[in-house]
């Protein structure tokens, strides 16, 4: 099974609508020892078709439109953080203490980008400035797993580089393996609301659909702003005391409206905007949100039929399941970092990385998509039943190394006679300013880059820029 056909069934989707997606390769694009391509492809993919078949159900289509997938424009969009210019101005994707360091028996990943968790870093080693030799010389007397527990107890961010071997003979591992890439639940209510028909172009499958975001980083925006892409009025919701990276936002803000709320102070104004919500997207931790009555079921018995789409680094199951993370994080704790680590000619042992933060973004589009099927089945079940769905970067991580093998043009195993109609073979990927595009915006002029979700009669752009993060209302457009 290729991994498309993986992705689209996780999301449960029919099989039979597999032959309406046709591929462009371009070698060269998302190189890497793992499969990176492949998955990004099959995460866009499953996103893709899911929002043609959503937007052909509310149009009345008698066919689900076409997609195409083209190598060109995912492998743009998911470095898309490294091609945007604010008033040609390129972002800090990294900071300075955000990175692998060498300890007294191997490697260590931090990540120290929101001050929150630079500061029990800095704490956790007994460094009292952020000064990367210090903190260097700090880590160095250390083992590996030594930092990682201390800086993890002080309420940073730090993790061991393992290998492959080393990751699956841990606890965590083997839970996230238990568990399906999509996680699926239903609940017992049902809604009122419905959806109304769409006409007129371009097609937006999410056109009416009310999407609360409680996400931070790229995953879950990423998730977010492809539903905005589709139609959907999306509202993201941040903590005033903790402002997001200013080209993060940017980065992740097309199509969306921002807010702040104290969710002890202004909790009012927070279940106004839930009982007329039809989805929320969390991106916190398990259990961070449930002092707050946040969890899916308490959710879904606030607002009948609402579907939740959680997200979380390692998983809600397993001793790690409450720990912070990012897709740095993952690819050093799961074997990627090691897999993909230098070669004989640069230093031994020397941890490496994806050529994309492919675990954030492909698990993003692949939230999009669960959500969208969601949308789906509850028109086609006529109920409207609630419904959560479950991912997480460590499970799409397994994914990436045991669950899927390469694909047309990359691995002389592949079956011709699969799909191979709808496979073509395009130029190598080496313009990415193709895919690229620019327009002015409150914060400033903007380039970016395009969607990479693509369908017939479908949007190309986003309908509006990034605005100011924190400047709009607590209120549905």
């Amino acid at each position: 099974m290729t991994a498309i056909k993986s992705a689209w069934s996780a999301v449960g989707g029919d099989p039979a609508l597999l032959p309406r997606v046709s591929t462009v390769v371009r070698e060269r694009a998302l190189q890497a020892r793992l499969p990176v391509r492949e998955l990004a492809r099959s995460c866009v993919g499953a996103c893709a078709l899911a929002a043609a078949e959503l937007g052909a159900r509310r149009a009345g289509l008698t066919e689900v439109p076409g997609v195409t997938l083209d190598d060109g424009a995912i492998a743009t969009a998911f470095v898309s953080e490294r091609h945007l210019l604010v008033d040609g101005r390129a972002p800090v994707v990294f900071a300075p203490l955000s990175r692998f360091w060498r300890t007294a028996d191997g490697w260590v990943r931090t990540h120290a980008n929101y001050p929150h968790h630079r500061a029990p870093l800095l704490a956790a080693l007994g460094v009292a400035e952020e000064d990367p030799d210090a903190v260097g010389a700090a880590i160095a007397e250390r083992s590996s797993l030594e930092v990682e527990e201390a800086v993890y107890a002080a309420g940073g961010l730090a993790v061991a580089l393992r290998t492959p071997e080393e990751w699956a003979a841990h606890e965590q591992a083997a839970a996230v393996a238990r568990r399906p890439l999509v996680e699926h639940e239903r609940s017992d209510t049902t809604r009122a609301r419905a959806l109304p028909s769409l006409d007129g172009a371009p097609l937006l499958p999410a056109a009416g659909v009310r999407v609360l975001d409680l996400t931070r980083v790229i995953a879950g925006p990423v998730a977010t702003r492809t539903l905005a892409l589709l139609g959907a009025d999306v509202l993201r919701v941040d903590a005033p005391q903790l402002p997001e990276l200013a080209d993060q936002h940017t980065d992740t803000g097309f199509g969306k409206r921002s807010t702040t709320l104290d969710l002890a102070a202004d909790r009012r104004a927070f279940e106004e905007l839930l009982a007329a919500a039809d989805v929320v997207v969390t991106g916190y931790r398990p259990g961070a949100l449930e002092r707050f009555g946040l969890s899916a079921r308490a959710l879904t018995e606030r607002r009948p039929g609402l579907i939740v789409a959680e997200l979380s680094a390692w998983g809600a199951y397993g001793p790690w399941s409450g720990r912070r993370g990012f897709d740095s994080l993952v690819q050093a704790a799961t074997g990627i970092a090691a897999l993909e680590g230098a070669t004989t000619d640069g230093p031994a042992g020397q941890p490496g990385a994806l050529p994309a933060q492919a675990l954030d973004h492909g698990t993003g589009y692949l939230l999009a998509a669960a959500v969208l099927r969601a949308l789906t089945e509850q028109l086609e079940d006529g109920r409207g039943q609630g419904r959560c769905v479950r991912l997480s970067l460590a499970r799409t991580a397994e994914w990436l190394m045991h669950g899927m093998r390469p694909g047309p043009k990359e691995s002389p195993a592949y079956d011709a006679h699969e799909t191979a109609d709808a496979y073509e073979t395009a130029d190598a990927y080496d313009a990415p300013d193709t895919w690229l595009t620019e327009r002015s915006s409150a914060l400033g002029r903007l380039r970016y880059a395009l969607p990479p979700v693509s369908f017939e009669g479908g949007p190309v752009d986003w309908a509006r820029p990034p605005g100011v993060w924190g400047a709009d209302p607590a209120r549905w457009a």
